[in-house]
């Protein structure tokens, strides 16, 4: 397959595994999926399968697996598909063995913790040689693998790269579309995660499908003001990486987000240490901090976040909400 395009994944977690496969499927890339198991890309080799990650789906037999740095050396494209808050530390891993002229693509949805930055403005720290897109928008891990017909963003600074990367990404049941808006995208993909935990406490709590409804508008709302005011476009969030993902992540049970809210709902103690790769958990306080300095009224966001940190109980919550000052719509 000389003179295809070479394309790294980096992140053997369902996501990543997802992506490398329905990218190998084109037919059109030589894909390696990368992860520091080395057990782990050794069975996967062997196996063609993932069942601790994505159940009962054949890998493709082009798919390649390794575990070494260095694999991904010879990459014009490199997806980092592990979680936000690992993605610093891939860059500081992988950042030598990138080719001179590599995209990098973060495929996470989150904000870094640390800093409270986007994820591609930390990358573009940790990377400064390389131009960085975001990969995101509504779209589970298994039905990509499955080839169940998807469709997300990619945006990168210059829209000439962004059209690139979508050409060589999409396939025949995984469609991307470009975008120059990378706030915008990655805004709707972290936010949406606060507000499907909101979503599943109101499903947990049972007080029904019209609270959930508001939820989603409401909150479409809330994710609006606050990519405006970070410099995105507000339109950006009505699309495929804002409601697209908001709809989806806040109404299916495959939902990390929703499930965690659920369980909050019924009464659980909060512990975003539940799961690591529950990420609205992370993005919840970073964004009602962040709202706060930029002064953007945020109410769903500041609630979930007090409701996790133990500081309201969601009783109190939901009153709060609901007393809130009559405005327009």
């Amino acid at each position: 397959m000389s003179g295809n395009e070479q394309i790294a994944v980096i992140g053997a977690g369902a996501f990543g595994t997802a992506l490398a496969a329905v990218i190998a499927l084109t037919g059109r890339s030589d894909v390696t999926l990368v992860g520091r198991n080395a057990g782990l890309m050794t069975d996967l080799a062997a196996d063609r399968m993932h069942d601790a990650a994505l159940p009962g789906i054949e890998l493709p037999d082009s798919l390649r697996f390794s575990a070494e740095a260095d694999a991904v050396s010879n990459a014009g494209i490199v997806l980092f598909a592990m979680p936000s808050q690992a993605q610093a530390d891939a860059a500081r891993h992988y950042g030598p063995y990138l080719a001179k002229d590599a995209i990098v693509v973060t495929c996470a949805k989150g904000i870094d913790k640390v800093s409270g930055d986007l994820l591609t403005d930390m990358l573009e720290r940790e990377l400064p040689q390389h131009a960085i897109a975001v990969l995101s928008g509504p779209g589970f891990a298994a039905d990509i693998a499955k080839g169940l017909p998807t469709a997300m963003a990619i945006a990168a600074a210059d829209m000439a790269v962004a059209e690139r990367l979508a050409q060589a990404i999409s396939g025949p049941t995984f469609r991307l579309y470009a975008s120059d808006d990378r706030i915008g995208v990655q805004l709707g993909g972290a936010l949406k995660n606060v507000l499907a935990i909101a979503c599943g406490i109101v499903e947990g709590r049972g007080i029904g499908d019209s609270a959930r409804a508001a939820l989603i508008s409401r909150g479409l709302a809330e994710m609006s003001r606050f990519v405006a005011a970070k410099g995105g476009k507000a339109e950006t969030v009505r699309g495929l990486s804002g409601l697209g993902d908001l709809v989806l992540t806040a109404t299916s049970h495959q939902s990390r987000n929703l499930r965690f809210g659920i369980a909050l709902g019924q009464g659980e103690t909060a512990d975003p240490a539940h799961g690591t790769l529950v990420e609205g958990a992370y993005a919840a306080s970073i964004a009602a901090r962040l709202a706060g300095e930029l002064g953007v009224d945020m109410p769903i966001t500041d609630a979930v976040s007090a409701i996790i940190d133990g500081k309201l109980d969601i009783t109190a919550a939901i009153g709060q909400l609901m007393t809130r000052p009559i405005t327009t719509e």
